[in-house]
């Protein structure tokens, strides 16, 4: 079988997958010969212009330089630096509009040519076989080469190849691209030094053959390179026209029938490409050691007087060169770097001629209309049948726009060269290249910061090891200082210091042994017996108290919570304990307030005019008075003296009987602890009633005088309600004992009856006084009819005497209950009980 050199040698070629053919309009610019664009007032230079990262700058504002001096400086790895179109000033460095797709700005310096357009000191090397492979890199560094077919990819890196061996070399000559023709000038005008640089490219590389290749429709440039050609090793092939057949890849399957692998470059199948205009450029850094400062364009599209080629200096204002070759501009005409193709639309005319620029296209809007408005796809696979790298654009189309670059990288997205022709054939108008350009830098963004994060991860983890290893430094000299300082203490001493603080330590404690831990065991004990008996003391107060007051059952009341009863019933039971210790010195006012509750009867008309009460408040208060009447009564044994003056309290409960009445329901809450307070304030009065038989007799005079007390009630202030019905609760509960409790009881106005509760307290008070005065000179006092008006009165005292005057009360009742056992109601004792 064939190898592929000796195929090549043979004739043979092939053809590559897709391909379009798009009007070629060459001719408007290949029939007429290559000018000099000339000087322009002013050179824009960017400091970058290649696939790769600016070198630091050389020059600063108002420096003078010279032609070919070297602006900015390079190092080894992808820098390339930036020359002096011309001699003159430098009178700016700032960002300034570049030429790129994205329209932004970059570094750039200005530069003012002298008109002198003085060379610097240039290195010629005609004999450059005598160079080795560093230093001809080196010159082509220097030099500022890099790829003039659009890549702009640092040339020496490329050639370089990282040691890879090249066994053909391919000249790419075929400039595919509509409208542009600056190769096939060049190859036609220059072509001796062309090959020039391909021996210079041969010495470097030691290639096995070299291919130009060239399309079918460029016959006079194949034919001047033929003319210069003496090698064996070198041919001139033609390809049929097809575009992209310019594209590297495609270029290579054209002429050797092999394939890059995806992912990968041409030298890791041992072929080097090269633009014929990179070639050029070569010979002139190496044989005539000019740096790369012009490149040939292409000024062309109607818009265009004459077209044609020019030498133009890198940093050429566009905008001066459209003037220069007599653009003849429409209304909103618009200037393409590059051609139809691969082209973008400047933002301005004033973006500067980089290394980049191949071509100025200025179409009318007849010639090259503006794109039509974007359509739906319509999946004719059109685009799949026009790709020259076999990709499935439509695809790469909905999930680039979807922003599903995961899968939009698995169907191959970096293999797309960009070439237009999917969108040249696409009937929908979809500019499918667009979406994948975005795509691309969306994802290199991505990696970028993705690579940034494990730098700074890797950083931050050398820092943490850093002080990982400085500490455990730190570490080791202070245990070998302090092992240093213990062997020079024990060299002093005689013996080791550590051991001996210890030995003196252990001699301290077995010295003093009861210096220890202290034993708690004996407090902790005692602790514990006087939690104890606390706990004991108060079981017992608990159960005596609950012994002293039985639970009663009271009056039949609605929607009663008896959790929340009972948890009143025992704060009251407390409070009561409390007021029990503190009572000691009230046992002397007892006397006085017993005949107040005789004064109730003409009070009638002040119930009889309460219309409105909380049924449920007077049911409750009702029961518990029934249940008070009954405990004082069984601590009533020694009471019976005092029967003469329970008669007129007893003949007083039938007048109030309406108030009970009156009161058919209460609040459970508020009665239950109404009925503990009444409890307390019952057993109290129980204790303390032994020694008041002999003041009973005193009481009866005064109870007569409260009859004619009604002003004195309708004078006094309105008094807190709820003081109020604690006062009155014990009233209702001397009413007699048969009537039931809830049966037509009228509403109570809770405003008059805490009038009459202030009534009450009223003339407790008034008995109070009538106690200190000579038992002759009440009774003189409060003839009946007199009127005595009502001095003010202190709220907690009146309250204190009402409640010492209703016990009395109560205990009375209950006496006069011994000798009647009529009075008390089946219900009322089945209650009891």
């Amino acid at each position: 079988m064939q190898s592929v050199i000796e195929r090549i040698k043979a004739g043979a070629l092939w053809d590559f997958h897709g391909g379009i053919h798009p009007p070629e309009n060459k001719q408007q610019s290949s029939l007429s010969p290559v000018v000099q664009a000339g000087l322009p007032p002013e050179l824009i230079i960017p400091v970058r212009q290649h696939a790769g990262l600016a070198g630091e700058l050389l020059v600063k504002v108002g420096d003078k330089v010279k032609k070919g001096q070297p602006l900015t400086a390079f190092e080894r790895g992808r820098f390339v630096p930036v020359h002096a179109s011309s001699s003159g000033v430098i009178s700016a460095i700032g960002q300034h509009t570049v030429a790129h797709p994205s329209g932004l700005s970059d570094l750039c310096i200005t530069l003012i040519p002298d008109g002198e357009d003085a060379w610097c000191e240039r290195q010629p090397q005609p004999d450059y076989w005598n160079l080795d492979r560093v230093s001809l890199l080196e010159r082509i560094q220097g030099a500022g080469i890099a790829g003039l077919g659009g890549a702009v990819f640092p040339t020496h890196s490329k050639l370089d190849g990282h040691g890879q061996l090249t066994e053909i070399l391919i000249i790419n000559g075929l400039e595919c691209e509509p409208y542009i023709t600056t190769d096939d000038r060049l190859m036609q005008e220059y072509a001796d030094e062309i090959l020039e640089g391909i021996r210079v490219l041969k010495h470097l590389l030691k290639p096995k053959l070299c291919l130009i290749g060239i399309e079918d429709n460029k016959p006079a440039a194949a034919k001047a390179l033929r003319q210069q050609i003496s090698e064996e090793d070198i041919l001139v092939r033609e390809v049929p026209t097809k575009y992209p057949s310019g594209g590297a890849k495609q270029t290579i399957e054209l002429l050797t029938g092999r394939q890059v692998p995806k992912g990968g470059r041409a030298v890791d199948i041992g072929i080097m490409v090269l633009n014929v205009a990179t070639v050029f450029a070569i010979k002139r850094a190496i044989v005539d050691g000019e740096p790369l400062i012009e490149r040939i364009v292409t000024l062309t599209g109607d818009a265009f007087k004459q077209p044609g080629n020019a030498w133009v200096r890198l940093g050429t204002p566009v905008r001066w060169l459209l003037g220069r070759f007599d653009l003849q501009p429409e209304p909103g005409q618009r200037v393409i770097m590059g051609g139809p193709m691969m082209g973008f639309t400047l933002p301005h005319a004033m973006v500067p001629v980089v290394k980049a620029t191949n071509c100025l296209l200025a179409p009318t809007r007849a010639e090259l209309p503006p794109p039509e408005p974007e359509q739906s796809c319509i999946r004719c696979s059109a685009c799949a049948d026009a790709c020259p790298a076999t990709l499935l654009p439509q695809e790469l189309y909905w999930y680039s726009r979807a922003k599903e670059y995961d899968k939009a990288e698995q169907l191959n997205l970096f293999d797309c060269i960009e070439c237009g022709a999917c969108a040249w054939v696409c009937p929908s108008q979809i500019p499918l290249v667009q979406y994948y350009k975005i795509a691309k830098d969306d994802i290199r963004e991505a990696r970028e910061e993705a690579e940034k994060a494990e730098r700074a991860r890797l950083r931050f983890e050398a820092k943490q090891a850093r002080f990982e290893r400085d500490k455990a430094a730190r570490e080791a000299r202070h245990a070998e200082a302090a092992a240093q300082r213990r062997q020079a203490m024990t060299a002093a001493t005689g013996e080791d210091p550590v051991a001996a603080a210890l030995a003196r330590l252990k001699a301290k404690q077995e010295a003093t042994p009861g210096e220890g831990a202290p034993d708690n065991a004996a407090m902790a004990a005692a602790r514990e017996a006087r939690k104890q008996e606390a706990l004991a003391r108060r079981a017992a107060k608990a159960a005596e108290l609950e012994a002293s007051a039985p639970m009663t059952e009271p009056a039949p009341s609605q929607e009663s919570d008896p959790k929340k009863a009972a948890i009143a019933a025992a704060l009251a039971r407390a409070k009561a304990k409390k007021a029990a210790q503190a009572a000691g010195d009230q046992i002397a006012d007892d006397s006085a307030a017993a005949p107040i509750a005789s004064s109730q009867a003409p009070n009638e008309p002040i119930a009889e005019s309460a219309p409105e009460v909380d049924p449920k408040k007077a049911a409750i208060a009702a029961a518990i008075a029934r249940a008070k009447a009954k405990k004082a009564a069984q601590a009533a044994g020694d009471q019976i003296a005092d029967d003469s003056a329970a008669v007129p309290i007893a003949s007083s409960q039938a007048s109030s009987e309406s108030i009970a009445e009156s009161t058919p329901e209460v609040d459970p809450k508020k009665a239950a602890i109404a009925a503990a307070i009444a409890r307390a304030k019952a057993k109290k009065a129980a204790q303390a009633a032994g020694d008041q038989g002999a003041d009973d007799s005193t009481a009866a005079p005064i109870a007569s005088s409260q009859a004619p007390s009604e002003p004195i009630a309708e004078s006094d202030p309105e008094v807190d309600p709820k003081k109020a019905a604690i006062a009155a609760a014990p009233i209702a509960s001397s009413q007699a004992p048969s009537e039931p409790i809830a049966e037509s009881a009228p509403e109570v106005d809770p405003k008059k009856a805490a009038i009459a509760a202030a009534v009450a307290k009223a003339k407790a008070r008034k008995a109070a006084e009538a106690k200190e005065a000579p038992a002759a000179q009440p009774c003189a006092e409060t003839a009946p009819g007199a009127e005595t008006p009502a001095p003010e009165l202190d709220p907690k005292k009146a309250a204190i005497a009402a409640a010492v005057a209703k016990a009395k009360a109560r205990k009375a009742a209950l006496a006069g209950a011994t000798t009647d056992n009529e009075t008390v109601s089946p219900a009322d004792s089945k209650r009891d009980t």
